[in-house]
């Protein structure tokens, strides 16, 4: 007995894919430049700017861990600023747990790039990725803003990438341009994120930009009800960080009509930017940190959303269900404990399971599926979980990763192992 796997929370418009990322929109350009922040030995581009060349709409949604880094704090005080300009932001440093100083710190890099940009100092958004609980090195940061903004082009979106990626392996990127009335409009992103992740939001930093002509009370519903359909569907550890931050930023540049709340612009821009937010948020779990298999949770029938849901994380975030993936085990028992556990309502003599399109579980019984039909798909490093409560209609996808001893291995020793590097050099 088989079931298809279904794709039904894609959004469906047309649209065509095209690259440069953050800079593919009209009327922005970046860049990005090695300062040396984790380690002055090391040139790697670690710090990026992002500039809009005409006034934005700009929405933010910020982590809802009560331990927020001083970047956080500074930049959701300067979302009151009603034209956002730019953004600078670092890899290496998290800038979280550092006290007044960061606070000051914080303040210093939206202070020097507003000077080198000719902007307000409340224009700039701040945010700052990497270790937790060390000062932020600002004679390694400050001396490098100006210069950094010379170098700002419109094909700087790649760059931009690379110098906010911490454990990532690789850089993350999207675009699409979309019809849209008599003309259209482009959405490109980057983001950042490996490890830490988990929903409300996942551990990362994204920077969309669109030129799409946007109200600002529609781009505040659209950008949560984006986030909410990708970001806070996806789970690699269930840690969630001091430092999350999605920023959108919209320069009305494009030749689409405005997109106003409740007409069809407005359907087909959520929709347009729901999908470069979801390619991104399948990027960061697709390159958690040491994982091999990236596997799609969907939970069908259930009695309410929130039903699904609960389900959904609970055998997302399941420390056993992640093993037996990175084991290739197709072991049902261990989702539907997972599912038991959770707090959604069910009848254990109701539930179905599938692996891919076969069924394992069936009425909460063991099938008579072959066991290594099972594992050719668990063995893929791309499957989907289907897990039917048989109660109700409401559904739910989570993303979720395996997790493995090298993952383990990576994380053992993080911060200690920094503090001895810099003790090594006299810095701490």
């Amino acid at each position: 007995m088989s079931k298809p796997d279904s794709s039904d929370s894609e959004p469906r418009i047309p649209f065509k894919k095209i690259n440069g990322g953050v800079t593919a929109p009209k009327g922005f350009r970046a860049g990005a430049i090695a300062c040396g922040i984790k380690n002055p030995e090391v040139k790697r581009l670690d710090l990026t700017l992002i500039v809009s060349d005409h006034p934005t709409h700009t929405e933010a949604v910020f982590t809802t861990n009560q331990v927020k880094a001083a970047c956080v704090r500074v930049s959701a005080q300067h979302m009151s600023e009603t034209d956002t300009r730019a953004i600078i932001a670092n890899s290496g440093n998290a800038n979280a747990c550092t006290g007044p100083r960061g606070i000051q710190d914080a303040k210093l890099m939206t202070k020097a790039t507003a000077e080198a940009l000719g902007i307000r100092m409340r224009q700039v958004l701040v945010c700052s990725t990497g270790i937790i609980g060390m000062p932020m090195p600002m004679e390694r940061v400050t001396p490098y803003i100006e210069p950094l903004s010379k170098k700002l082009h419109a094909k700087g979106s790649e760059e931009a990438a690379q110098a906010i990626m911490t454990s990532d392996t690789r850089p993350k990127s999207f675009a699409i341009e979309v019809p849209c009335g008599n003309g259209s409009f482009r959405i490109g992103g980057i983001a950042k994120g490996a490890g830490m992740i988990c929903p409300n939001m996942a551990t990362m930093l994204c920077f969309i930009t669109t030129d799409a002509r946007v109200a600002k009370d529609e781009i505040k519903r659209a950008v949560r009800y984006a986030v909410d359909l990708s970001f806070n569907r996806i789970t690699v550890d269930g840690d969630t960080s001091t430092n999350d931050t999605v920023i959108v930023m919209s320069n009305g540049q494009s030749d689409a009509p405005l997109i106003r709340s409740g007409s069809e612009e407005s359907r087909i821009f959520r929709c347009a930017l729901h999908k470069v937010m979801l390619e991104l948020a399948k990027m960061i779990v697709a390159d958690g940190e040491r994982v091999t298999k990236f596997v799609e949770i969907r939970v069908r029938n259930a009695r309410t959303q929130d039903d699904a849901r609960r389900a959904a994380e609970a055998v997302g975030k399941s420390l056993l269900v992640k093993c037996s993936f990175n084991g290739s085990d197709p072991n049902w028992g261990r989702i539907i404990h997972a599912v038991g556990y959770s707090g959604t309502r069910l009848r254990e003599e109701l539930i179905d399971i599938y692996f891919g399109g076969l069924i394992a579980c069936k009425g909460g019984l063991s099938t008579n599926t072959p066991i290594a039909q099972l594992e050719k798909i668990v063995k893929e490093s791309r499957f989907t979980v289907t897990i039917d409560l048989n109660l109700g209609s409401a559904e739910y996808v989570v993303y979720t990763s395996d997790l493995s001893k090298e993952y383990v291995d990576f994380n053992a020793s993080e911060y200690s192992a920094a503090i001895h590097a810099k003790r090594q050099k006299g810095l701490a």
